[in-house]
C-alpha cells in the first residue's frame, strides 16, 4: 500500500510501513531523489525568514541541511548520533523518535557548537512527527548558546501539523489499523 504525496510541485508515492500494531506511517525519504530535495528546499527557505547556521539530525536531514545551506550560502551543521575519534568534548541529549526502536543520543562537539554560539539557528528536518527529535535539537541549540530563529520540516506528520510552533509545507496523515 501507498499514500499520494504532492509537495513542492511534486508526486511521490510514499509506502506505507508498520511502526506497530496499531499504526502505519507513509515513508518519506529524501535520500538519491535530487529533484524532491531541491524542490522542498526552495519552497522551505521562502518561509524560513532570516537565520544565519543551519541545524539537523543525523541522518535523514542532511541532504535538506546540505541543500539549505547551497541555497542560501549558510553553514551547516549535524547533530550526530555517536561520538567521533574528531569530535573534542561534545556535548549530547537524548532522543526517542518513532522512527526508531530504541533511545538514541544526539551530540554536538565544541567545534560546532563553536559554529552555533550567538548564532540564529533555523532547525531542518524531513518530518516532525511527536517532536521527540526536534525537542532534542531545540536542547542542544540552546547548550551551544544559540539561538532558535525557526523549526522547519517538508512535512508535518499526524498531530504535527497542529503545531504553530513550526514551518512545514505539507501534511502527512498516520494510518491506524
Amino acid at each position: 500500500m501507498t499514500y499520494t504525496l504532492n509537495v513542492a510541485g511534486l508526486t511521490r508515492e510514499l509506502t506505507l510501513c508498520p511502526v506497530d500494531e496499531t499504526l502505519d506511517i507513509a515513508a518519506f525519504i529524501m535520500f538519491s531523489d535530487v529533484e524532491l530535495t531541491v524542490a522542498c528546499t526552495a519552497e522551505l527557505l521562502k518561509k524560513c525568514g532570516e537565520f544565519d547556521v543551519i541545524l539537523t539530525a543525523e541522518t535523514k536531514g542532511i541532504p535538506l541541511a546540505y541543500e539549505a545551506a547551497r541555497q542560501s550560502g549558510k553553514n551547516y551543521v549535524v547533530a550526530r548520533k555517536s561520538v567521533k575519534v574528531y569530535m573534542t568534548d561534545p556535548i549530547s541529549v537524548k532522543v526517542n523518535s518513532i522512527t526508531t526502536a530504541h533511545e538514541q543520543t544526539l551530540y554536538l562537539s565544541q567545534e560546532d557548537i563553536a559554529l552555533l554560539k550567538g548564532k540564529r539557528v533555523l532547525i531542518l528536518d524531513d518530518v516532525i512527527s511527536t517532536g521527540e527529535s526536534l525537542t532534542a535539537i531545540e536542547k542542544l541549540a540552546e547548550t551551544a548558546g544559540a539561538k532558535v530563529a525557526a523549526k522547519a520540516a517538508v512535512l508535518a506528520e499526524g498531530d504535527a501539523a497542529d503545531r504553530d510552533d513550526i514551518i512545514f509545507l505539507e501534511k502527512l496523515p498516520v494510518f491506524p489499523k
